[in-house]
């Protein structure tokens, strides 16, 4: 992809994912890279910012004979995600529509 993904914009589909119900790190790198590049490596602090600003929390459960890191949601997370959400659609539109030649005058 010719554009850079900006923090936000990986918080914003961590968050989508998480809202879809918890999961481990691996899972959410594997949604993302259907749309996005990104690895693991990038995705972990990303994970761990949003833990601590209490947008989603950790919780390990046993797999294989280890424990594996789940991730959910929280409450403020949903509410950064309606945020995020609507800062997306009015970003997207502004570029649209400069990129089609027109102006946010029209």
């Amino acid at each position: 992809m010719a554009f850079k993904i900006e923090s936000n914009l990986l918080d914003a589909c961590a968050l989508s994912i998480l809202k879809r119900g918890d999961t481990y790190g691996y899972e959410i790198t594997q949604e993302m890279q259907k749309a996005i590049s990104v690895s693991e490596s990038t995705l972990y602090p990303v994970l761990r910012r949003l833990q601590k600003e209490e947008l989603c929390r950790t919780y390990d459960m046993p797999f294989q004979g280890r424990n594996r890191r789940y991730y959910a949601i929280t409450e403020k997370g949903e509410e950064k995600l309606r945020f995020y959400k609507r800062e997306w659609s009015e970003y997207r539109s502004a570029i649209e529509t400069i990129l089609n030649g027109g102006s946010n005058n029209e």
